[in-house]
């Protein structure tokens, strides 16, 4: 089982992939820089559960 996350992390991903959708790939390290570049993320373990959040909806075809 996975961890869940928190409704703060799903909303902000969704928001980075409605503006920014084709410039977010399926690898962790790529996004980790973009979701640091295109939002105002205060702390880096929020960056990137955000960004491995994001990976996995790439990965699954969103």
């Amino acid at each position: 089982m996975g961890r869940i996350k928190t409704q703060l992390v799903k909303s902000v991903s969704r928001k980075l992939l409605d503006k920014h959708g084709e410039d977010f790939t399926s690898e962790f390290d790529k996004n980790k820089v973009l979701v640091s570049d295109f939002s105002d993320v205060s702390s880096k373990k929020m960056r990137n559960v955000i960004a491995g959040y994001i990976a996995r909806l790439k990965k699954s075809g969103v």
